[in-house]
């Protein structure tokens, strides 16, 4: 049987873990892009926590550049999973050929932009005299890939789609263990540092992008890249970016998030000393990596169930969303529940991963309990978030996108500090993050017996 067939066949907690493990095991390696950067440079001798502040820095401006990819990963896909459940093959190599051509168009207008006025965006974010060059030479050279960047992970998420959630691992794997080894050699044996790290990148992911241009190109594919199917289409682009607006907005608002915060810590560090705010910063970069170890595993695992979802809702059968949900809501709670009270436990043991600065590392050990509280419950929001981008709820996916980060943790990023200091910057993001997913989970709790309703509906009319 085909893997796409067996979307609709397949006993739901095998499935759930045949799509969902390899999309973990593959975010997990692709998060040592970013991770084993911020170690090395971290840990340079005399200048490594102020080049691991600069490189934070830039973590804003390539996050935005990145969420252009959710249009096509976070909108196309689930579509073209979609279309496959009701056996519409051609028009889900509509999607991804369109999806294609939108993401090269990304990268030549958003790669320049960003060069072109790098200056003004990384003192926008909170640079200083002190870290400015280090974030400069990081951002430049990063974004010479940027195209790979877009194609890499804005059409990894069609072989998922298609069940071939397996090449799409090795195709991030590939990328991120080459990283792994081409770091070390250009950041120390070739004493290229902070340019280093991202010359490896970059390097790194034009592998990644090589292998899933390939996967798509193949026989076994059945989403295939075909010049035919490129030519635009308004109604097929109208649709990728209707249902991608929320994943775009959820990714997107992780950038304003980083300009907020990074702004108020370097603006309230400062009242306390010279350059005190520099630290601060860094702190930030450690604490949001420390976090990434929770929820980019949980992306990995929503992202291989979303085409379980999306076909079984295109197909009709109620009871198997109803069960894929079940899954998917127990294992991101589970995993998010038990790496918080971890890290809230031993916060000294995550923060000298990245850094062995005292004066760096006494801010993370007071802050990071404060920052990631709100994990205990992300997993809820993460399951509901995923069902509702599946089941095409493009309105509620966007609302509960901009609650957690534009309606919640800018304003209190700047309410909190006036009343507690530059540590309000910190407790904003955990009092955020609960709110976000207690107010998401009770909209699900009354939305989804309406999804459920109209998708036996649906099942009833194929079957006519």
């Amino acid at each position: 049987m085909s893997s796409e067939k067996l979307l609709g066949t397949e006993r739901m907690w095998k499935q759930c873990l045949r799509m969902g493990l390899p999309c973990v095991a593959a975010q997990i390696v692709n998060l040592l892009y970013n991770i084993v950067d911020r170690i090395y440079i971290g840990h340079i001798d005399v200048i490594g926590s102020v080049a691991l502040g600069g490189m934070g820095l830039c973590t804003p401006i390539l996050t935005l550049i990145a969420a252009f990819s959710s249009f096509v990963s976070g909108g196309g896909a689930p579509l073209a999973a979609k279309a496959l459940g009701e056996g519409d093959e051609a028009r889900a190599r509509r999607i991804l050929n369109n999806g294609f051509v939108l993401l090269c168009a990304f990268s030549v207008a958003l790669g320049l932009a960003a060069y072109f006025a790098r200056r003004p965006l990384l003192f926008l974010v909170g640079a200083s005299n002190a870290n400015y060059g280090y974030a400069d030479e990081y951002l430049s050279i990063y974004l010479t890939g940027t195209l790979f960047v877009q194609l890499s992970v804005g059409l990894n998420t069609f072989l998922t789609a298609q069940g071939r959630s397996g090449y799409a691992m090795i195709s991030v794997i590939s990328g991120a263990v080459l990283n792994i080894g081409l770091d070390p050699l250009f950041i120390f044996t070739f004493g290229m540092g902070i340019g280093g790290a991202a010359l490896a990148t970059v390097i790194s992911q034009f592998v990644s992008a090589l292998l899933v241009v390939g996967g798509l190109l193949g026989k076994k594919s059945v989403l295939r890249l075909e010049v035919r199917s490129m030519k635009p289409s308004r109604g097929t682009l109208a649709a990728i970016f209707g249902l991608g607006l929320a994943p775009f907005v959820m990714s997107a608002t992780e950038s304003v998030i980083g300009f907020v915060l990074n702004g108020r810590l370097k603006y309230y560090g400062d009242m306390l000393g010279e350059n005190i705010g520099d630290n601060y910063v860094s702190a930030l970069t450690v604490l949001q990596s420390v976090m990434m170890f929770i929820t980019v595993p949980v992306q990995g695992f929503t992202q291989g169930v979303t085409p379980i979802l999306a076909y079984n809702f295109g197909a009709g059968n109620g009871a198997r969303l109803k069960r894929a949900f079940f899954i998917t809501l127990c294992v991101c709670w589970a995993y998010c529940c038990l790496c918080c009270i971890v890290m809230m436990s031993a916060p000294r043991l995550f923060g000298v991963i990245f850094t062995d600065d005292m004066s760096v590392l006494s801010i993370t050990d007071k802050y990071l309990p404060v920052f990631v509280f709100g994990m205990l419950i992300f997993g809820v929001q993460r399951a509901c978030q995923t069902t509702f981008v599946a089941v095409t709820e493009a309105k509620i996916s966007l609302f509960i996108a901009i609650l957690r980060k534009i309606i919640l943790l800018v304003p209190l990023a700047f309410i909190f500090p006036l009343f507690m200091g530059v540590g309000g910057v910190y407790w904003a993001e955990g009092v955020a993050d609960t709110t976000a997913a207690v107010l998401c989970g009770t909209i699900f709790f009354f939305r989804f017996r309406k999804i459920l309703a109209k998708t036996y509906a649906r099942g009833q009319s194929l079957q006519a």
